[in-house]
């Protein structure tokens, strides 16, 4: 069994794909549910007035085009999902911020934040140490405080269909 994982990991290895921890697929797997699609049009459209849209840094805005130019231009793929894990995981705070406890979303944004802390957790255990800087500098620009003269509006919809699809992009192979 042990030979077999090796092998995988070897092939992998050799395309140039990092694997992702199984603590990592599984966490995954989790937020894949919670953001099908009936579940994101209920809580980030139908519960919202119309065209309600959430101020957030033009950074924030991870779409899969983004990720295949990043991929061309050498980025590894484990600081790909690292950067996934930041921009997705901030989107929901920022979805979050705008909603009183009573809104009928609160719950489904507390689940999302809940998942993300723990993939963060399990992320902090595999993190490679050398995240490419292109990576490394967009995470600090998202996380800095005075960056919000490049905000954009966004729908709350756009922000999750955005975090499935380049989740399903980057853990799709490897999970």
């Amino acid at each position: 069994m042990q030979q077999g994982y090796a092998a995988v990991l070897c092939v992998l290895a050799v395309l140039g794909l990092e694997a992702a921890a199984p603590g990592e697929c599984e966490l995954t797997r989790l937020l894949q549910d919670k953001l099908q699609y009936e579940m994101r049009l209920q809580y980030m459209k139908h519960y919202f007035p119309i065209d309600y849209t959430v101020q957030v840094q033009y950074e924030e805005v991870l779409r899969p085009s983004n990720i295949t130019r990043l991929r061309n231009g050498t980025v590894s793929e484990a600081a790909l999902r690292y950067l996934w894990f930041h921009v997705s995981s901030q989107a929901v705070l920022r979805i979050r911020e705008v909603l009183p406890e009573k809104h009928p979303s609160w719950k489904y944004t507390q689940e999302l934040c809940q998942l993300f802390d723990a993939l963060g957790e399990e992320y902090s255990k595999y993190r490679q140490v050398d995240v490419d800087t292109v990576v490394a500098d967009l995470v600090k620009l998202i996380h800095s405080a005075g960056a919000e003269s490049r905000s954009k509006a966004v729908r709350p919809k756009a922000l999750l269909d955005n975090c499935l699809k380049v989740m399903r992009m980057l853990y799709g192979v490897p999970c």
